[in-house]
């Protein structure tokens, strides 16, 4: 009779109680949930996410009766919606498909350097997201292989999606104002590179509140990304104002880094190692699917990743050729108008993951 009663209590309670009393019998349980086989503070929240709203984070490295909105949606008297600052031009499908990981070999004294640069950069993030060695792919071509014996888990991929996108929103902030500086101080046009760079970094940046929106660092995360923010932005400052060719060249190294990564991470989900983001009803944030204008029947993990991708294959085309162009005088080919020529268009920088040589968008 007892047990009866107290069934039908529970029933009637409200969505914002059962989340409440979810929240208190999950964050009461021992640091390790051996069911799920991570961590607590890296868990599905399954039994909030059905009660709360859709927004309600799937990962996090905070208690669950921590868990808040790290950027809610600000009610004003009279704002109703704040569009973004550059609308995503979107993609194909097939467009999506044909991005692959792909090497630059380097050219040069500057570019082998560039190029070890982010090979270090590269072994700080295996350490920091604390991954194994048999979750390693192929040091041999680190680059392109994409198998390893052992995949990730959800919760390492979003460490490292969010690591990552907290430092890769740097380079084009950092080189888009000092261009900006530069022209006012020589008191001439920059032919259309700034645009480009401030572009570059705020879609870094979306794909970072994407990742936001589903899961909330701790204060170790956070403690993190603060130090490298801080050692990155210095570092490419300095860089860009002794050799922007360099700068250019080690973010198209970057984000050959980028999409290698994306490209195991959605050859995992479609193995379905990763069960959770192989679920159909798994739901992308809503930032997601109104920033690149998602439609229907093309919402789940995989194709959220295949966006983020093909951005990163874009920024990657675009360093690359950056760098091969001579940074004071020649024009930005990804935003020009090119003459009445079949055989000279405006470049796609997806197609080229070695990035376009100046010969060939410049004449």
């Amino acid at each position: 009779m007892i047990s009866s009663k107290t069934s039908n209590r529970i029933c009637l309670c409200s969505p914002q109680q059962t989340a409440r009393i979810t929240r208190i019998v999950v964050s009461s349980r021992p640091a390790y949930l051996t069911g799920l086989g991570y961590p607590v503070s890296l868990r599905l929240s399954s039994a909030v996410s059905q009660s709360s709203s859709q927004h309600t984070r799937s990962f996090s490295s905070t208690r669950a009766a921590h868990l808040k909105d790290f950027f809610p949606v600000k009610e004003t008297a009279y704002i109703r919606k704040t569009p973004p600052a550059w609308p995503h031009h979107g993609y194909t499908e097939e467009e999506m498909l044909a991005v692959v990981p792909q090497h630059r070999k380097p050219g040069s004294l500057s570019d082998w350097l560039a190029w070890k640069l982010v090979r270090l950069c590269r072994w700080g993030t295996d350490i920091a997201t604390g991954i194994k060695p048999e979750q390693q792919v192929d040091k041999s071509n680190p680059t392109t292989a994409v198998a390893a014996q052992k995949p990730l888990t959800e919760a390492q991929w979003l460490v490292r999606f969010i690591f990552l996108e907290s430092i890769a929103g740097v380079p084009g902030m950092v080189a888009g104002m000092l261009r900006h500086l530069e022209s006012l101080r020589r008191l001439k046009r920059d032919n259309g590179w700034i645009e480009t760079l401030l572009e570059e970094s705020y879609n870094e940046r979306m794909h970072l509140l994407t990742f936001m929106k589903m899961c909330e660092p701790g204060w170790f995360m956070k403690t993190m990304i603060l130090g490298a923010q801080g050692v990155f932005f210095n570092a490419m400052f300095l860089s860009y104002l002794i050799s922007p060719r360099i700068t250019h060249r080690f973010v198209g190294y970057l984000e050959e880094e980028a999409v290698h990564t994306y490209t195991r991470c959605i050859r995992e989900i479609e193995q379905g190692d990763l069960p959770k983001w192989s679920d159909p009803n798994f739901q992308i944030p809503d930032l997601a699917v109104t920033y690149w204008k998602m439609p229907e029947g093309k919402r789940t993990m995989r194709d959220l990743i295949l966006y983020i991708r093909a951005d990163e294959a874009v920024h990657r085309g675009v360093n690359h050729t950056l760098s091969n162009l001579n940074h004071k005088e020649d024009p930005n080919p990804f935003v020009s108008d090119y003459k009445c020529d079949a055989d000279h268009q405006r470049p796609n920088p997806a197609l080229k993951p070695t990035g376009f040589e100046r010969s060939e968008v410049i004449g």
